[in-house]
């Protein structure tokens, strides 16, 4: 096959040329990082929320000048003693936070009513995330005179996030490499070649995020996505490479030179590594169909991680390999282990295969069980947004809640500005006497404000505050409450037009358009997925299973994910204080990622049940020989993917704690309840009814093995 022979000239080449090889990488790594450093951008969150309610009120805010901007937020203000004693000082601050650059407003202090605490409302021309470093300490400097008088002054919104530190994500890589190396030295027993995955991957990844941080520069990219994309592009950047040096080894145990085994690995499990990293892209672009710009993007910063990583697979791995040679076993821990003799017959995973032939219904039924008892929480998930009141202790965001909660209720955390458009003819003073009347009448309403007219007359808007956190289902339902049962009758006949707005309801109302688009994301990505696995094994009846049984392992990983931050199962210990929903986006991103990784040893497995197939033309006994081929190997590189991810629970953000538990969870599931029960089982039952394929696809199917033997032709 062209295709195979092109990836042995590849490998072939760079294990011919391995310094080179090497040190191409190295001056594209120093290159990117440095180019990073001087030219790279800021990551900050920004939703566009045209065409709903939220979005549609807060721009007739500002075409009709009731505010500057649509990014606001509130710098506030604490005194036990009273901050009239210091009111000076806290109008000082307030009066040089409005000469900083990229500050349109600043609004009066709001006192609270023992006169403790206080808040005021700051405009931007833009997302302060965006503005860079400096300008944060820009708003430092300025509250200093407030500071300097003993108030203690935080920050809410946009502006807390971009004050707190970012994201350090150096400790948990390290924990996850620091776990990889200890798999992989019991995997491989050599030294050296427990250690060439963690190089390969060290660079691939810091290679990726300075690709990001540069992307970053003409790209809004969210807060969350160097985390994500250091998170995937680690765990499978060691994966990768621990496939590709476990079938190098085995060639040079098999008396293959250097460079024609690096060639040989390359031609067979490089393509596997190809089409699995493939297959992640394919899911995580099927985010872009969201429609939703901050979702795509994340989609699109995984995707950076996971291109550098199959890129380096291919070309960094076999130069290492090469570089490495035949002294790959040299550093020895213990007796080197080989990938498995050629049917596996000397591993106890075969004894395990042949368990499960025996009783496949047995084993089956106890995989499916287990998977569908995980995934029983997933039936009460609540979508929503985490707010600043689960930010750790002592971070400003999180002091700024508690403060305005204290002194103002916790709902004024997350009110609502009520926007009416009064039409022409319409009495918009009757009106708003009308709409104030039934908001404040409206169970969960704590206040709200009369209704002020825009100075050009042409929209009223009022503030209403919530008895309920952002957070809470109360709230949501309160939005509801208002949109269709408190200001839709009132209107009704009318010419005037009304619109619920602000951060919470932008909020809600984000989560609403992912609910509503993830069943179309879960079609696409399950489609472009069995259509990747048809063409790559010929099978209709097995890319079927594999997209079922990913479904599977995806929802009961959604289970545990609620069981833990929505119902609080354990999640004080991962420094979460208090029940949060799901954060709206996690469920997709995780479906995305979830779905791709589970193809990837998807792939790994039947490339080798195939080949085996192939050669004997008999199920049963291929699909023994290619577990107790890959079984170790795949559970090593799970055991690591997982631990990877886990290593990123310690990070401060609640939404990559969701990820990194969501995520670890789900590689566990389908690396020991899906790939090692349910899918040989499946498979010892379906019995040749696997490889079935119609003449007239066959005719149409185009031929490409995901692990062509490459030592039949000679090579």
């Amino acid at each position: 096959m062209a295709e195979s022979a092109g990836l042995e000239r590849l490998g072939r080449a760079c294990a011919r040329h391995s310094w080179p090889v090497i040190a191409v990488w190295l001056v594209v790594l120093i290159g990117t990082l440095v180019a990073d450093r001087v030219w790279g951008g800021t990551y900050s969150d920004d939703f566009n929320l045209s065409g709903t309610q939220s979005g549609q009120g807060s721009d007739l805010l500002v075409e009709h000048g009731v505010t500057a901007s649509s990014d606001s937020a509130r710098l506030v203000f604490k005194d036990d003693a009273g901050l009239s004693a210091q009111s000076d000082a806290v109008d000082e601050a307030l009066t040089d936070v409005a000469s900083v650059d990229h500050v349109l407003t600043v609004s009066d202090l709001v006192p609270s009513q023992d006169g403790t605490i206080g808040y005021a409302t700051v405009q931007f021309d833009g997302n302060p995330g965006a503005f860079g470093p400096t300008f944060v300490d820009d708003v430092d400097t300025a509250v200093d005179p407030a500071r300097d008088a003993g108030v203690q002054v935080y920050y809410t919104g946009t502006l807390g996030q971009a004050a707190e530190p970012a994201p350090n994500d150096l400790r948990s890589e390290g924990i996850g490499i620091a776990v990889a190396i200890v798999v992989l030295l019991v995997a491989f027993g050599s030294v050296l070649a427990a250690f060439l995955p963690i190089v390969s991957s060290a660079i691939g990844v810091l290679a990726a995020l300075s690709l990001l941080g540069l992307f970053a520069a003409g790209v809004d990219f969210a807060t969350a996505s160097p985390t994500l994309a250091a998170m995937l592009g680690l765990g499978v950047g060691i994966d990768y490479a621990l496939f590709l040096t476990t079938r190098y080894r085995q060639q040079v145990m098999n008396a293959a030179d250097p460079v024609t085994a690096a060639g040989r690995t390359v031609a067979t499990s490089g393509r596997s590594v190809l089409i699995a990293a493939s297959t992640v892209v394919i899911a995580l672009s099927g985010l872009w169909a969201t429609r939703i710009g901050f979702i795509g993007k994340l989609g699109l910063a995984a995707t950076v991680a996971v291109v550098v990583a199959g890129i380096a697979a291919v070309t960094l791995v076999p130069a290492l390999l090469g570089a490495a040679g035949r002294r790959i076993d040299r550093l020895r821990v213990r007796t080197p282990v080989a990938e498995e003799s050629g049917d596996g017959s000397a591993s106890g995973w075969r004894r395990y295969a042949l368990a499960l032939d025996r009783h496949p219904w047995r084993y089956l039924t106890g995989g499916v069980l287990v998977a569908v008892v995980l995934a029983i929480p997933a039936l009460s998930l609540q979508l929503g947004h985490i707010d600043d009141g689960a930010s750790a202790p002592g971070s400003t965001t999180r002091d700024a809640y508690d403060a305005i909660s204290s002194g103002f209720g916790v709902g004024v955390n997350g009110q609502f500005t009520v926007v009416i458009e009064v039409g022409s003819g319409d009495d918009g003073a009757t009106i708003g006497s009308e709409l104030e009347t039934a908001i404040a009448g409206t169970d969960g309403v704590a206040s709200v404000t009369d209704f002020t007219p825009s100075q050009d007359g042409v929209l009223l808007v009022s503030t209403v505050t919530p008895t309920t956190r952002p957070q809470a289902a109360a709230t949501d339902d309160l939005l509801h409450t208002l949109r269709t049962d408190t200001i839709a009758p009132v209107l009704e006949g009318s010419n005037t037009t009304a619109f619920v707005t602000g951060s919470t309801a932008a909020q809600l109302d984000f989560r609403n358009l992912v609910a509503d688009r993830l069943p179309e994301i879960i079609a696409i990505v399950v489609g472009a997925a069995f259509i990747v696995l048809l063409l790559s094994f010929r099978s209709p009846v097995l890319a079927l299973k594999a997209a079922l049984l990913n479904l599977l392992s995806i929802a009961a990983a959604y289970g545990v994910v609620v069981a833990v931050f929505q119902w609080g199962w354990g999640s004080s210990l991962l420094g979460v204080d208090q029940d949060v929903p799901i954060e709206s986006y996690v469920p997709m991103i995780m479906f995305a990622i979830v779905f791709g990784l589970s193809m990837d040893y998807e792939v790994f497995l039947l490339s080798r049940v195939r080949e085996a197939w192939l050669a004997t033309g008999e199920n049963h006994g291929s699909v023994t020989t290619g577990l107790a081929v890959t079984a170790r190997v795949i559970s090593s590189a799970a055991l690591i993917m997982m631990s990877v991810f886990f290593a990123f629970v310690v990070s401060d953000q609640v939404v990559v704690k969701m990820l990194a538990v969501g995520l670890g969870f789900s590689v566990l599931i389908d690396a020991t309840v899906i790939r090692l029960l349910v899918v040989p089982s499946a498979m010892f039952l379906l019995g040749d009814r696997c490889w079935w394929l119609p003449n007239w696809l066959d005719r149409v199917l185009p031929h490409l093995e995901p692990e062509p033997d490459v030592t039949r032709s000679g090579r």
